[in-house]
């Protein structure tokens, strides 16, 4: 290049004259960073991946020489040297449900204090073809690990092709004999939530349970069934919703016309919002004569009217997990498999209280 030379792990231009005294252009490099900030090569370098472990005196003056001299990162180069995207692929069917808009939100922040960058990939329909076409376009986009949350029937090994040396975590699914799975601990919740109604004296609880393909909602539907069993009550067809407020005042219409229904347990909080809803266009007062029990804690449900008792998930805890598995997968000999759950609690608030007297 007629004595104009080039770092790698440059980017922004500077003047200079090659040897014959023509004038060029050389990129920043980390070394000129360093000289401007008046420290290593190597703090630079820890500032420019977001290495916790520096100064912030030290971190704001690379900063201010990084943008004095117009230094951006090439994280391309970096990639080639380190064999490392420091990324990670996200694949998801919907972000209209409030479990996965707001696991999806703590993975991206739990990578993002790892100094990872996220890349999203939603799956328009959810077949095999869009799930092993999602697997290829990811790597294709060069990650380093995968976090995948959807359902586990669409992650048969036999038909999905992952991209070689990444690993591969899974929210909310049972596959944990063949992938790392973290998820809520679904049947705990919802036992809890059923035995909480029990206690108070109902002699059954009535059940809107969530889309029947959802592993979540198969979790939480058998745990109802098996409390409601364990303690000798008779057990109430469960009502089908799909999730949203709309199919859980659906459902509230009919189990405003049962006679002996005092409680309920909805899969979901914005279904229990539809429970509410629908008990009180027919007249039927919260907790007064029906108690109503949701399942997910969102941040509106301390709101409603009565306030709802709910079951909590800590989606910071799930995103945080999740994200660490796929760190630890990275550069690891093999896959990890198994399951983490994470734990849940009841959070009780107005809408339970005693079965009506009589």
């Amino acid at each position: 290049m007629d004595g104009v030379t080039e770092d790698m792990d440059t980017s922004s231009p500077v003047r200079r004259r090659d040897a014959a005294g023509n004038q060029g252009q050389r990129r920043v490099s980390m070394a000129d960073v360093a000289r401007r900030a008046g420290v290593s090569s190597q703090t630079v370098s820890r500032v420019s991946n977001g290495h916790p472990g520096v100064v912030e005196a030290t971190r704001q003056q690379v900063l201010t020489a990084m943008k004095e001299l117009g230094y951006r990162p090439n994280s391309a180069a970096r990639a080639l040297k380190s064999g490392r995207f420091r990324t990670l692929g996200i694949i998801l069917f919907t972000l209209s449900t409030t479990g996965n808009v707001r696991t999806l939100e703590a993975i991206a922040t739990s990578a993002a204090a790892e100094g990872y960058a996220t890349t999203l990939l939603p799956v328009a329909v959810p077949t095999q073809d869009e799930v092993r076409g999602a697997f290829t376009r990811l790597g294709e986009l060069a990650v380093d690990a995968i976090i995948v949350i959807m359902e586990v029937h669409l992650l048969d090994a036999t038909t999905v092709s992952l991209p070689p040396n990444v690993g591969v975590v899974v929210a909310d699914s049972d596959a944990g004999d063949r992938y790392s799975v973290v998820d809520t601990d679904q049947r705990g919740g919802a036992t809890e939530a059923v035995r909480h109604l029990l206690d108070l004296g109902h002699t059954t609880v009535w059940h809107v349970a969530g889309p029947e393909e959802s592993y979540a909602a198969q979790r939480r539907t058998a745990a109802w069934r098996s409390e409601l069993e364990r303690a000798g009550c008779d057990v109430p067809p469960p009502l089908r919703g799909d999730w949203s407020a709309e199919s859980g005042y659906q459902a509230g219409l009919r189990l405003a016309r049962e006679a002996g229904c005092t409680a309920v347990f909805a899969a979901n909080d914005q279904m229990a919002l539809g429970v509410l809803r629908a008990l009180h266009d027919n007249g039927l007062t919260v907790p007064g004569q029906v108690s109503v029990v949701g399942f997910d804690d969102i941040p509106d449900a301390g709101s409603f009217i009565p306030p709802l008792t709910t079951v909590h998930q800590d989606f910071a805890e799930v995103g945080r997990r999740c994200v660490e598995s796929a760190l630890r997968q990275i550069g690891a000999a093999q896959e990890e498999r198994g399951t983490t759950l994470v734990p849940t609690r009841l959070v009780v608030r107005a809408s339970t209280a005693p079965p009506p007297a009589g």
